[in-house]
């Protein structure tokens, strides 16, 4: 029975994948920006801010919870949502028992924009990924999964 486990990479292997990786990102961040933005108006984080907060349950999440799983400090998620309150596409609720706590809510304009971007973000996704075999895939968002926590 053989292993099929590979050594973990050397230093030079593991920043290599990690310079490509950032640039990856930055070139697909650029691409959904152009593409959510000419046609629905959002950027990459817009959407993204949107996704996390439409698959929440009850369509709303605490706003420490929302810039966890964005990777923001909790000024930046309140930068991050205050464009889109003022749009309508998310309000502000407090927490009945504690008014500490607030929590960021996706509206049904908010929901009704996302069915749209989603769609055009799951296009765009699958063209960007076009030559990407399954099972790579499967493997390299482990990997992704790892790295994000």
């Amino acid at each position: 029975m053989t292993d099929h486990t590979s050594p973990p990479p050397d230093g030079a292997g593991a920043l290599d994948f990690c310079l490509r990786l950032a640039r990856a990102q930055a070139l697909i961040v650029r691409r959904f920006d152009s593409i959510l933005g000419n046609l629905h108006g959002l950027s990459f984080g817009d959407y993204q801010l949107l996704y996390h907060l439409q698959r929440a349950p009850g369509g709303r999440l605490r706003r420490i919870d929302l810039a966890e799983r964005l990777a923001l400090t909790a000024s930046g998620i309140t930068r991050s949502l205050m464009p889109l309150e003022k749009i309508g596409l998310v309000a502000r609720q407090a927490d009945a028992r504690d008014a500490r706590v607030g929590y960021a809510v996706i509206t049904e304009a908010g929901q009704a924009l996302l069915i749209h971007a989603d769609a055009t973000a799951q296009a765009l996704g699958q063209e960007l990924l076009q030559d990407a075999p399954a099972e790579q895939l499967g493997a390299l968002s482990a990997v992704l999964g790892r790295l994000a926590g």
